[in-house]
């Protein structure tokens, strides 16, 4: 197997606040049951297996845009929020961070006994991709998070974070068992990533199979291996800066959101009379539910769905995000009871900015936007961790 992404971020301390963690399991799990729905199950394995959509998806749900804290925060948000849901979504995610990733083995063999699965079988699979990304390349990064999503249909994802306390990094790995030709019986595994001068087989003489499958990979020519795995680097500046973002996508979203012709038809694609801000936060939802890979490209722009918790790029406005949360949230209720035009809205709302993006190529003015944002975060019931700060700060 082949890891399918690597995200390098800065390490960052903090806690999130119990007013966002809360929202961020609700939309989270809204998310996830619109892919499920649309696309299945094996879809949303895909898009997790991403660092691009996976960044994206944490800046869509209000957590800082580039820290290391999204995979904790994301990932213990999807696991408490998909938990009570998991037989009828049919995804089930296992483990987590420190003493919670030691429980995966058990995780995966009491479902794997409610399945049907060969629960040996994926705890082996568990331990061989997290001694592959602890031991195989020795670039100073110890896993501290690990977690295991499984489909009922037997696919998983593997998403899993080490920590360089000497470069102040943090690394995120992502797998997806696409990328395996034949796990059962002879899992190849390997890494992929930048180079980091020699690379080392795995430390345990047991895992023969991803030893060789690193030599073999090693054998590939550097543009093949590169192109199988999208490496995701966030930069060293905590604050979102216009160069992190693509304005003309952007721009696009905004346009829909504020242009008196385009909000109207965006409102009748979506069969709802929205305000502006709630329209923009949704269009970048619809995105995340709906857009190809290659729009991911600049995760920071999804920040301005909902803001971040730091205030980056602008505190999170509570009274849009309930409002796209409850939108998102009914429309998929309603999608239950076969009234399912509202929440296909989202899919036509997205190729609307998309089409929108390509003909009449607007730019935002990232400042301005900014500014604007600022200007009206009060009367949206603008929040950040720096109105309550905790009295104890704990590592992500």
């Amino acid at each position: 197997m082949k890891r399918s992404g690597v995200a390098d971020l800065p390490l960052h301390g903090g806690r999130v606040p119990q007013w966002l963690a809360e929202r961020m399991t609700r939309l989270g799990v809204a998310i996830t049951e619109a892919i499920v729905r649309d696309y299945g199950a094996s879809a949303f394995l895909s898009r997790l297996s991403d660092p691009f959509w996976f960044q994206a998806l944490g800046a869509v749900m209000g957590m800082d845009w580039h820290s290391s804290g999204v995979t904790t925060s994301v990932l213990g948000a999807l696991k408490r929020g998909l938990a009570p849901r998991a037989e009828e979504l049919g995804l089930y995610i296992c483990g987590g961070r420190g003493r919670f990733s030691r429980n995966t083995p058990q995780e995966l063999r009491s479902i794997a006994e409610r399945r049907g699965f060969d629960g040996e079988a994926l705890v082996r699979t568990s331990r061989l991709t997290a001694r592959i990304d602890n031991n195989a390349i020795a670039d100073g990064f110890q896993i501290y998070l690990h977690s295991f999503v499984l489909a009922s249909n037997g696919e998983w994802a593997v998403v899993q974070q080490g920590l360089n306390d000497r470069s102040g990094m943090a690394r995120r790995y992502h797998w997806h068992s696409l990328s395996v030709r034949d796990f059962v019986t002879e899992p190849h595994s390997g890494i992929v990533g930048e180079n980091q001068g020699m690379i080392m087989n795995l430390v345990d003489a047991q895992a023969k199979p991803a030893q060789s499958a690193l030599i073999e990979i090693a054998r590939e020519a550097p543009e093949k291996t590169l192109k199988a795995a999208r490496h995701l680097r966030m930069p060293d500046h905590h604050e979102v800066r216009a160069e992190n973002i693509d304005l003309k996508r952007l721009g696009a979203v905004l346009a829909v959101a504020y242009e008196r012709d385009l909000h109207d038809f965006a409102e009748l694609l979506l069969l709802e009379k929205l305000g502006p801000r709630t329209l923009q936060s949704l269009a970048l939802i619809a995105e995340v539910v709906h857009g190809a890979p290659s729009r991911f490209s600049d995760p920071a722009r999804f920040s301005f769905a909902h803001g971040g918790k730091d205030r980056q790029p602008f505190p999170v406005p509570l009274k849009t995000y309930d409002e796209s949360l409850n939108r998102l949230r009914r429309s998929l209720e309603e999608a239950k009871l076969g009234g399912k035009e509202k929440l296909d809205g989202l899919r036509r709302l997205e190729r609307f900015v998309g089409a929108i993006e390509s003909e009449l190529t607007p730019k935002a003015d990232f400042d301005a936007v900014v500014d604007h944002e600022n200007a009206i975060s009060r009367s949206l019931d603008g929040r950040s961790v720096f109105d309550a700060m905790p009295k104890q700060r704990s590592l992500f």
